[in-house]
Order: structure tokens, then C-alpha cells, then sequence
């Protein structure tokens, strides 16, 4: 007997999941992780502050997360109050809690392609409307686009990755701004989910946020802090926002173990961050020596690389993963970016990539 069908909501009929492809090969540089893992006195402190929290493990946890916020805060800088923080399952949950307080039916969001390709999902879930405007060849905003698209659009929320995803392209505070100011009954949302990997005189939205009471500034501890396997994302923004955050999230939302592990992790920020000078100048050098092959490369602030073109990415995607080194194939038609590991990592994936593009069939070269 055929079962009746489920009353799944039609537009969700036969979307597969979100997810980049989980491999077993040896290099892994596919999801923007930070290949060192924290030092064992990292581990040992916070297996300290798990076994403290597991004490009171029969008890719900803070459900305001004071201390959590007031570590983040002191961290931030710029002046960031705690009242000015909000965190919550990986920045991912953040920005579904922006959508369902700010978003909704009749309500419109807004961003600008290539972008990160979980924005239009955000806004599908809280039944929002989703536009995208475009960006230049480079990949940088157009201001004066963006200005007139939100001007005539209106929308409710607009999501600005800083350095972008998947671009590694970073805003100019001009163009926050600008946004904001066009945004006079929305907000602007600048996803930093990699601003501590940027280069030397790239400014944080950060230090907008006392001049405007409407921009959000999104951050997560899974990049720069090496803490991806623990999903602590937050944001800074003003009290009256982050008040409205809180008539959305779901009771106890940040587990008493989650706390702690987080708050183990900003004792340790100095160390943590320890790897970031490393990856930005394997950056770098990762940038340098794909341009000496002939690709296109965008110019990256983040903790990863776009590259291309290719006439055939999947098939130097396969290449590639059958060479045992595992990147993205996402982006723009033709490019596949590159997360950048160690060095013998990213020397595995150079000899990788070189070996593909000198394959006879030419699959692997660059168009």
C-alpha cells in the first residue's frame, strides 16, 4: 500500500538540503575551516569548563547568555556593550533569527550576486521574497547600482557578506554607509563570518555601528577561532535589535555546554587567532602562484581563493577530488574556490591542479 503523500509545503517539493560534499580524502579544503585545531591546553581548558557546566546539566541555561555576551562584547572592542550582542547556534541561526524578526510575508530581502548561497534560503524558510542585484566583473558593488536598487525596491533586509562569500571581496565603509542611510525603515546586515583574515587597512563594519542604529554586523567563531565544530555564530547591532531577536528564538536556544565552550574559547583569542597571520599570507601566496598559471583570481580578504575559468569545473572538480584534494566547485559559472590549509595542504592541491591542467583532454585549463 502507497503511503499518502505528506503535506510538505510545495515549495520545498524536491529541494535537495543544503550541504557542500563530505569526502573522505586526504586534503580537505572545501568548507573555509581553519586547518589548525586549538592547542591542547586550549582543549584541556575548555574540557574544564564542559565538565563545570555539566554540573548543572538538569537545569536550563542561561537563557540571556550574560557572561557569553559580555566576553563577546569585550572582545569585539569598538565600544560594543553586551546589550549590543546576540549569538546563537553558528551564524547561520543568527541570520535565520534576522529573517524571522525582520523578514516574513510581504517583506522583501536583498542582496547582490555572487553571493553566499544560503541568503535565499534564510529568506525561503521565513517566507520572505528574495532579490538579488550584481555585481562588477571584479566582483566589487557597484554603489551606485545598489543605491538605486534599494532605493526603488525598498527592502526590508539587506545581506552584505564582508569579505564575500564566495569572492573574498570586501566592502568600503563608503558603501555601508550609503546603504544605510538609503535603508531608512530597513536594515543592512554585513556578514563578517571572515573579517579577521582580511588584509592590513580593510576596516570592520564595526566601527559604524555608533552612527547607525540600523546596521548589523554578523561574526562567527567557526573561521578564525577554529571553533567550527562547536556552531557559536553572534552579531552587534543596537539593544532595540537585538531585543527583537529575542521575541524570535526558541526558549534556551545556546546550550549550557555551548556556553562554556565559547567562553573557554575568547579566554584563549590570542592563541586561537595565532593562525590567522599564517593563513593570510599562505593566502596570498596561494593568490600569487594561481595567477603565475593563468587564472583568473579574485582579489580575497578572506580565508579562501576564487579561481577559474574553467570551460568544465566539474570535471576539474573530479579531477581534483580523485587526486585525494577536495575544493568547492561553487561561485560564479567557471570558477571553484580553494580553502586555504597548511602548506604541505596547499602543496598538495598546487601539484594537483598542475598535474589536471596538463591533462592531454585540457578539461583542467583554464579558458
Amino acid at each position: 500500500m502507497t503511503p499518502p503523500p505528506l503535506p510538505l509545503r510545495e515549495e520545498l517539493r524536491g529541494i535537495e538540503p543544503y550541504g557542500a560534499p563530505q569526502l573522505d580524502v586526504p586534503v580537505l579544503l572545501n568548507v573555509n575551516e581553519n586547518p589548525y585545531p586549538p592547542s591542547a591546553g586550549v582543549v584541556a581548558d575548555i574540557e574544564r569548563a564542559v565538565a563545570e557546566a555539566a554540573r548543572d546539566l538538569n537545569r536550563y541555561p542561561d537563557r540571556e547568555f550574560v557572561a557569553l555576551r559580555s566576553d563577546l562584547a569585550a572582545y569585539l572592542g569598538h565600544g560594543v556593550r553586551p546589550e549590543q550582542v546576540w549569538a546563537a547556534n553558528g551564524s547561520n541561526e543568527v541570520m535565520l533569527h534576522l529573517l524571522q524578526a525582520f523578514g516574513g510575508p510581504g517583506r522583501l530581502a536583498l542582496s547582490f550576486a555572487p553571493t553566499y548561497s544560503m541568503y535565499p534560503e534564510y529568506a525561503r524558510d521565513t517566507h520572505t521574497a528574495w532579490e538579488v542585484g550584481h555585481r562588477e566583473q571584479d566582483f566589487t558593488l557597484d554603489l551606485e547600482h545598489a543605491v538605486a536598487l534599494v532605493r526603488s525596491r525598498r527592502p526590508h533586509v539587506v545581506l552584505l557578506p564582508s569579505p564575500n562569500n564566495p569572492t573574498g571581496t570586501a566592502l568600503p565603509p563608503e558603501a555601508i554607509v550609503a546603504l544605510c542611510r538609503e535603508l531608512d525603515e530597513g536594515v543592512l546586515v554585513v556578514d563578517e563570518a571572515y573579517a579577521e583574515f582580511r588584509r592590513a587597512g580593510t576596516p570592520s563594519a564595526l566601527e559604524l555601528l555608533p552612527t547607525h542604529p540600523n546596521l548589523v554586523v554578523t561574526r562567527t567563531m567557526s573561521k578564525a577561532f577554529a571553533l567550527a565544530g562547536a556552531r557559536v555564530g553572534y552579531l552587534a547591532a543596537s539593544p532595540e535589535i537585538c531585543d527583537a531577536l529575542r521575541v524570535v528564538r526558541l526558549p534556551y536556544h545556546l546550550s549550557a555546554v555551548t556556553q562554556a565552550v565559547a567562553r573557554a574559547a575568547l579566554r584563549h583569542a590570542d592563541e586561537l587567532l595565532g593562525a590567522v597571520d599564517r593563513l593570510r599570507d599562505e593566502r596570498d601566496e596561494t593568490v600569487t602562484w594561481l595567477r603565475a598559471q593563468g587564472f583568473e583570481v579574485a582579489d580575497s580578504d578572506a580565508n579562501f581563493v576564487l579561481f577559474g575559468t574553467f570551460a568544465d569545473r566539474h570535471a576539474t572538480w573530479q579531477a581534483l577530488v580523485d587526486r585525494g584534494v577536495l575544493i568547492r566547485e561553487t561561485g560564479p559559472d567557471g570558477w571553484l574556490r580553494v580553502s586555504i590549509g597548511t602548506p604541505a595542504e596547499m602543496a598538495a592541491f598546487r601539484e594537483a591542479l598542475t598535474t589536471v591542467t596538463t591533462l592531454p583532454d585540457t578539461e583542467g585549463i583554464p579558458s
